[in-house]
């Protein structure tokens, strides 16, 4: 059996591929969804005045809720962020990995290194810079329950195992799944650049325009509220610690709460004064400064050791991923739920309360790129910045603790957890140096994420708009500010800082449960999108075109047959 080609003389000729996979729509001031930011802004702002006005009752039913979901619903977030896993990965080897977000014939927007200094610096955050150091020491030093004592030479496994379970494949797929959905939504099918509009093949084109698409835009608003106002919260706690261990005589709350107003108020004329090739310039320079900071670390610590942890830090995490993801208030005895709480749960309610955010970044600068291509990338690259960062400074941390004190009771771990950072880069060449350095970084990571989330808030105040209106970017960025004040507050009174990074977890993993189902809802969605798009349905059609004239010919001339494509009279 032979193939003959008939060459074709009309639409799909060489040069002009065929599609019927619209373009993305060019995007246009478009007016304010008065529902959406209405609903959102007034259930906002009351939020914040009940805050003020009663700090403690709303600390009081943070609490009561916390407990009621992790109680009936820890498990969910558990299962879900190990599914969003499953499906990013099966998408991308599946049939549908070589799906374009764009035209068939389109060539992505970005070239493949500029796209990989994009992502590289969406991997990088105040939450890497908060728990560089804190993560692996806390679980050196009192390791998860059901695993080993504090003490244990396997404690250091543990560690690095249990951070990197935090930090790499899981969250990075949980932002695949949304990015995804919206890349496919607006570069393949042409809709607006909003969540809502990815469930169209699940609500229709109009319905996502209705009530229930409303709901999810205002519920994906809170969200990436909620979820970067926790970002702000840690990196005004990691200032504050830094100021004070300068010298600064201001303690407590009150210096969270003016830090906080103080790069609010930088975030808001960055804003006003239309900065953002600024700000781009800022976020350039910053991660040079945390390259210039991990290179200090790792030439100034034990090199030989950081060098180690690199494949024995994959190698543990590899070997207790299942167990890792199976772990639920059911195992591990007393305190798993406790723990799970203010660890595991806590960062799947983070990383899914930034999705909307993080999400509509990848999603933006992810044109032409294959499904596979965007996939394997977005969850590879920031995985792997993740892995040097924590293997410089949890195994530097470590080192110095495991010197000291491998249970915790004295020396660097037993510092606070947002001065751990300066506490050890005091111990390193040019220490207060250094200490500046990485205050001026949190600064720059807190305006410029206020000034990016609050571009992604304003998108979705205006049905999709790419560039929203100034005073709507700035509205939300200071209330992003007030939430960030008040999640401080809700901590209660004792250990200052400690209670206040408590009310900042309780508060994230309550406004992210509602978006949790929204994300698996929006596999469903995305799953049915692209079992429908043209690329699938025309290789399908193709199989059976063959098969059937493959039939044919076996039956009618047996093996002395060939099959010749032509043009459709």
């Amino acid at each position: 059996m032979t193939v003959q080609e008939t060459p074709p003389t009309g639409e799909g000729a060489p040069g002009r591929p065929v599609t019927d996979a619209p373009a993305a729509v060019a995007d246009q001031r478009r007016p304010l969804d008065r529902v959406v930011f209405g609903v959102a802004a007034v259930l906002v702002v009351a939020f914040l005045v009940w805050g003020v006005a009663s700090t403690d009752s709303l600390s009081a039913v943070a609490s009561s809720v916390l407990n009621g979901i992790m109680n009936a619903g820890g498990w969910a977030f558990v299962l879900a962020a190990s599914g969003f896993v499953v499906f990013a990965l099966w998408i991308a080897f599946s049939r549908f990995g070589r799906i374009p977000l764009g035209r068939d014939d389109e060539a992505p927007e970005f070239r493949t290194v500029s796209w990989i200094a994009m992502m590289f610096s969406a991997g990088m955050g105040i939450g890497l810079m908060f728990y560089g150091v804190s993560e692996p020491l806390s679980h050196f030093t009192s390791p998860p329950p059901g695993t080993v004592a504090a003490g244990d030479p396997a404690a250091l496994d543990v560690a690095m195992a249990t951070t990197l379970f935090h930090w790499t494949l899981h969250p990075w797929a949980i932002y695949s799944v949304v990015g995804l959905a919206i890349a496919y939504s607006t570069f393949r099918r042409g809709r607006s650049q909003l969540i809502s509009s990815a469930f169209a093949p699940l609500l229709g084109e109009r319905r996502t325009e209705g009530p229930l698409g409303k709901a999810i835009d205002i519920l994906a608003i809170f969200a990436t509220l909620f979820g970067s106002a926790a970002s702000l919260g840690l990196g005004a706690l990691q200032i504050g610690a830094g100021l004070q261990l300068n010298g600064i005589p201001v303690a407590g709350k009150l210096l969270l709460v003016l830090i906080i107003a103080v790069l609010t108020l930088a975030f808001v004329c960055s804003a006003v004064t239309g900065v953002a090739k600024g700000i781009q310039w800022l976020s350039n320079i910053n991660m040079v400064l945390a390259a210039v900071l991990a290179v200090v670390v790792f030439v100034g610590g034990p090199t030989i050791l950081i060098l180690n942890l690199l494949p024995t830090a994959i190698g543990d995490y590899a070997g207790n991923l299942s167990e890792m993801a199976a772990r639920t208030a059911a195992t591990g005895g007393d305190g798993t739920a406790e723990w799970l709480a203010g660890w595991t749960v806590f960062y799947w309610a983070w990383w899914i309360s930034w999705t909307p955010f993080v999400g509509m970044f990848i999603a933006r600068i992810s044109r032409g790129r294959s499904i596979r291509q965007f996939i394997t990338g977005v969850i590879l690259i920031p995985s792997a910045v993740s892995l040097v960062w924590f293997a410089i400074f949890g195994g530097t941390a470590i080192d110095q603790q495991r010197a000291v004190d491998p249970t915790g009771a004295t020396g660097l771990a037993a510092q606070s957890t947002e001065g751990q950072l300066f506490g050890l880069l005091s111990t390193m060449p040019l220490g207060g140096v250094l200490s500046v350095v990485a205050m001026v970084l949190i600064a720059i990571f807190f305006v410029s994420g206020a000034d990016a989330a609050s571009v992604v808030m304003g998108t979705l105040s205006q049905r999709g708009s790419i560039e929203p209106s100034r005073w709507v970017v700035i509205f939300w960025g200071v209330v992003m500010g007030g939430i960030a004040i008040v999640m401080l507050l809700v901590g209660g009174e004792g250990d200052e800082a400690g209670d206040a990074l408590t009310g900042i977890q309780n508060i994230t993993i309550i406004m992210a449960a509602p978006f949790a189902i929204v994300m698996v809802l929006l596999c469903v969605a995305l799953a049915k999108d692209l079992r429908r798009d043209p690329l699938v349905r025309r290789d399908l059609r193709s199989r059976e075109a063959v098969v059937q004239a493959v039939e044919y010919g076996s039956k009618k001339y047996g093996e002395d047959y060939y099959l010749s494509v032509k043009p459709k009279d």
